[in-house]
Parts: structure tokens; sequence; C-alpha cells
């Protein structure tokens, strides 16, 4: 078959495409979990803005984490329901590839960004009278650019190798969205380039940023059994346990997705890609905000300071 250029054609995401009552169904729920993944992550990336008392590195991050969720679930979900409900399923080049380009980008940040916030809970934990001088402004200025940076640096890594392959006519991906290892085993050539890429980008993305993770909490758990004062030791575990379950509902889904024997059923297998891609940035603010005094006392003072200028 002669070969052709990726711009050339128009892909087709086929989706749930055999079960139409379910991605009608599916549409639904996306759109309400999408309504809240915005209006939850949006409130927390205010709340850190406008009240003094979260203007710690903690939160810093946390508004980091938030506007990432945004950007990372607007790159495909509006697209996705608009494929749900539509018999055309089509999608262009250019915007295969902003759609690619971003959620990878945005995917790979989180990764560093999660080892970043559990490197601040174990210099808070273990080494709390450094705190302020360890964890400085310009530092979390920096961690935060660095999160960034590796991340846009591996997508588009990933996004040029995957770009620059010969197409012979294949153009259905078998997918929600624009993933980039189906993207490539569409290609009339060897991809042992990109698989290879792909395979160091998730150990340096994935499980680098976990062992840095387990090695903070190993150090954390160590300090915290140390502690005399049970309201201490109380407290140590209230700092961390947000921070701790987001860590777990993430790597606990990527690793169940990767781990998991071989199924034959792909719609299964694009359920859990679509419960990590969507119902992970929703949970996030609902467990940081859960039990958060200071998160719970800065929503009070905006709801306040919005009643009397309404009354004002």
């Amino acid at each position: 078959m002669d070969r052709m250029n990726w711009t050339d054609i128009e892909f087709i995401l086929q989706g749930l495409s055999e079960y139409p009552r379910v991605e009608k169904l599916l549409s639904v729920m996306c759109l309400m979990m999408y309504l809240v993944i915005l209006l939850g992550n949006s409130t927390l990336i205010i709340l850190t803005l406008v009240d003094s008392r979260l203007h710690t590195p903690m939160y810093f991050f946390l508004g980091n984490l938030s506007f990432l969720d945004i950007w990372y679930t607007s790159s495909f979900i509006p697209s996705m329901l608009i494929h749900f409900l539509s018999q055309k399923k089509t999608i262009s080049f250019t915007r295969r590839v902003v759609q690619m380009s971003v959620s990878y980008t945005m995917g790979s940040t989180e990764c560093v960004l999660l080892a970043v916030m559990a490197y601040d809970r174990y210099v808070a934990i273990c080494n709390p009278l450094r705190y302020s001088i360890i964890i400085s402004k310009a530092l979390c200025i920096q961690m935060a650019a660095l999160s960034w940076g590796l991340g846009f640096l591996n997508s588009l890594t990933e996004t040029i190798l995957a770009i620059r392959l010969p197409f012979c006519g294949k153009n259905v991906i078998n997918h929600f969205a624009c993933e980039i290892l189906a993207f490539v085993k569409l290609a009339c050539t060897d991809i042992s380039l990109n698989e290879i890429t792909i395979m160091l980008g998730n150990v340096i993305f994935l499980f680098s940023p976990l062992l840095l993770i387990c090695i903070s909490y190993i150090f954390i758990l160590s300090t915290v059994l140390r502690t005399n004062s049970a309201e201490g030791r109380k407290k140590a575990f209230s700092t961390c346990s947000a921070h701790l379950t987001v860590v777990t509902v993430f790597y606990g889904t990527i690793l169940f997705m990767y781990m998991k024997p071989k199924s034959k059923d792909s719609a299964f297998n694009k359920l859990i890609a679509l419960f990590y891609g969507v119902v992970t940035p929703m949970l996030n603010p609902i467990i940081y905000s859960l039990r958060n005094t200071e998160v719970h006392g800065a929503m009070r003072k905006l709801m306040t300071r919005q009643w009397f200028w309404r009354k004002g």
C-alpha cells in the first residue's frame, strides 16, 4: 500500500461504537464529572490565590495540580463527549497532535509534581524547624517549573517521534482519545524506537517519581513512629493523608492498567483508561477538601465576602 503523510487523512476514534447505548450513558456521566472537575479545581485555585492562609508551599503545589487537571481533562473530554453523541467520530491531524501532546504533557507533569509534593511533606514533618528555610518561595517556583519543563520535554520528544512516522492507510484508533501508543501502531514501518522511547518515558516519569514518593514516606513514617505525642502523630498523619490518597488512586489505576493480564475485552480496557482520565482528576479536589479545616475556613471566608458584597 502506498505511503501517505499523517496530514493527508482524518483519524477515526472507535471508542465504544459497538455499544451506542453505553456511549450515551457515558456521555451523561462524563459531562457531570467534567463539570465537577472544572468547579472543584477552579475553586481550589481561587482559594489558594485569594486567601492568605493558603499561601504556603503545599497549597502552591496543589494549585498547580488543580490547574494541570483542568487542562488535562479539557484536552480530550469535550471532543470525547461530541464523539459519543455523533455518528461522525473523526478527528483531524492537527487536533490529534494537540490533544496527544497536551494530555501527555499534563500526565508526565503530574507524576513529577506528586513527587515534589511528597518531598514537601517530608521536609515539613522530618525537618519542621527548617521547613520555611528549605522550602522557600524561590525553591517552590523552581520545582514547579522543573515539573512543567520535564513534562513538556517528554511530550515533545514522544510527539515528534510519532508524527514523523509514515502511514499506509489505517486510520482507526481503538480508543476514546488519541493515546500515543495506539497512534504509532497505525504506522507501516518499524516502531521499535517509539516503543523503546515510550517505555523509557514510563520508567522515568512513572516509576522514578513513585520510588521517590515511597522513600519520602518511609522517612516520614519513621519520624512519626518516633514521636511520643499521640496528638503529634495524628497531626502528621492528617497532614499527609490527602496526598497519600491522591498518590494511591493515581498510581493504583496506572499500575492496574499496565500490570493486569492482557484481556480480549477491549471495552473493559477502555473503561479502565477512562476511569484514570476522568475520575482521578475529579477526586483530587474532593480528597484535598475533605476534612481540611484550612480549605473549609477559606471557603467560608470567601462565601461571607461574597454575601457582604451582594448586600452592600
